[in-house]
């Protein structure tokens, strides 16, 4: 007898989901209650409903998170300029404490024993969705049935489905993607296929949200980005909701051709793993951000800043959202944040995007000194001899005991 009366399910609806709640039903003989998130997917979430309820579930949370998931995870993921070894922009990584905390709150609502993912025991999710529940539910039971079941194959998922009369919106017939892939707001990324392969290109076919750089217009595409505290709150004037920010940037940044990326990246459970992503608002929001941080930021504040990035790019990656050392480096870039505020115009073309200007009322770039021109005695320049000199002091005084520099 299963201890387990009640458990939620992270749910899309899709195939993998679809098994894991008749599978939850007769391996723990318990009840299942599914959440299905909108986070920016691109696809419809309601149909979820009928399905979840074909399924015998009784208790269904369908919800709209996309405001939430830009304001509260992205937005203070990109105050801090956060890219994953040099490239990876983390938007699948970033996803996961928002759904945690559903699950955790969702089942202390309902009275639930335990919570559910279909992530597979190969990847970064199951970790990100577990270190999530731990933290904010420390006593939740977890159950990951890629780690239980013997379903390895999709042939074998299928063959599950027509036992328990399952009902899904493809047959064994009808063509599937060969990539698996994940959508959200930030990004949409693909694996698997012939991307297993690190030496094949990617199939122009299977690009979703960009045109290719070639195919993009021939004419170039200027926005206009307000940032607040570090945040961008208006796109050409026009105030803009934080989700509303994110869709209007992946559509303009998509037709220029932005942010298709294909990278070998290490998981966090030690193998590699070849992917390929389009991030175009999210590639254009990195460029704008740091180039109004280059107005207002004191030099040491940035530097130091840069140097707790790959730390904090590392937790989330890993899945500490929710731990006390993100905590605490958030705090820290967010308090570097209140001067972080201005205009910056980007160029979009053909797969690129260029700062063209930015302009702020916290600028510390002081035109009157930085001047090739007549300063009128604004900066001496007799003051840098004797600070080129006390900088060389330990190089002098080592090149005269004869230490070889080279």
């Amino acid at each position: 007898m299963s201890d387990v009366k009640k458990v939620v399910l992270a749910y899309s609806g899709g195939l993998d989901t679809s098994v894991i709640v008749k599978w939850l039903q007769e391996t723990y003989n318990c009840e299942v209650v599914t959440f299905t998130a909108d986070i920016g997917q691109g696809e419809e979430v309601e149909p979820a409903r009928a399905k979840a309820q074909a399924l015998g579930v009784k208790e269904i949370y369908i919800e709209d998170l996309r405001e939430e998931f830009v304001r509260d995870y992205v937005f203070p993921m990109f105050r801090a300029n956060t890219i994953y070894e040099g490239e990876y922009l983390l938007g699948t990584s970033i996803a996961r404490p928002l759904i945690a905390k559903r699950l955790i709150e969702i089942a202390n609502e309902t009275g639930a024993d335990a919570i559910s993912h279909g992530a597979t025991g190969k990847g970064n999710d199951q970790v990100r969705f577990e270190l999530g529940g731990y933290a904010l539910k420390p006593g939740v039971k977890v159950i990951a049935p890629w780690r239980e079941w013997d379903l390895t194959s999709r042939e074998k998922l299928m063959a599950y489905c027509e036992e328990h009369n399952i009902p899904v919106d493809f047959s064994s017939k009808k063509k599937k993607s060969p990539y698996s892939m994940d959508a959200n707001l930030l990004h949409i990324s693909y694996e698997g296929g012939i991307l297993e392969d690190p030496w094949a290109e990617a199939e122009e076919d299977m690009w979703r949200w960009s045109v290719s750089p070639e195919q993009a217009p021939d004419t170039p595409t200027y926005v206009e980005l307000t940032f607040e505290k570090g945040d961008i709150v208006a796109i050409d004037g026009e105030a803009l909701k934080a989700h509303e920010v994110l869709e209007r940037l992946n559509k303009v940044g998509g037709d220029n051709g932005i942010g298709r990326l294909d990278i070998v990246e290490n998981r966090y459970v030690g193998m590699k793993s070849r992917g390929c992503y389009e991030t175009p608002g999210g590639t254009i929001i990195l460029r704008a951000h740091r180039a109004i941080e280059s107005l207002t930021l004191d030099r040491e504040e940035a530097h130091l800043k840069d140097q707790l990035m790959p730390k904090y790019a590392e937790v989330i990656y890993n899945g500490y959202w929710w731990s006390p050392e993100r905590r605490m480096l958030q705090a820290a870039i967010d308090e570097t944040q209140k001067n972080v505020s201005g205009v910056v115009r980007m160029k979009l073309y053909k797969g690129n995007a260029t700062v063209v200007g930015r302009k702020s009322e916290q600028s510390l770039f002081d035109e009157s000194i930085a001047t090739f021109e007549d300063d009128a005695g604004a900066y001496n320049q007799k003051d840098a001899e004797g600070f080129i000199k006390l900088n060389a002091l330990r190089l002098r005084i080592a090149a005269g005991k004869g230490r070889q520099q080279s």
